[in-house]
């Protein structure tokens, strides 16, 4: 497991595709917490929730860093590098 991103050049400013996780906004269904795509800001829900699909986005797309979508929260993670960073 690396300590650091190698991935920090691909983070874009990004617009939210939803208020809240898209997948399960369109299938009524809920989720616990919010994760967006630093790459195309896409909002999806956290491994926590039932249906992943911040996660699942990940492996279809191959974007690599997700910043928390919770109020106050500022961090992120690399899922290919396997760490936490901090995203302004």
């Amino acid at each position: 497991m690396r300590s650091t991103c190698t991935h920090l050049n691909q983070i874009h400013q990004v617009t939210p595709s939803a208020v809240g996780c898209q997948e399960c906004l369109a299938m009524g269904d809920r989720w616990v917490h919010l994760r967006i795509c630093q790459i195309c800001g896409h909002v999806g829900c956290c491994d926590s929730s039932k249906n992943k699909h911040a996660t699942h986005h990940f492996q279809m797309t191959g974007h690599p860093i997700v910043k928390s979508f919770e109020s106050g929260e500022n961090w992120g993670w690399c899922y290919v590098d396997h760490t936490f960073i901090e995203v302004p």
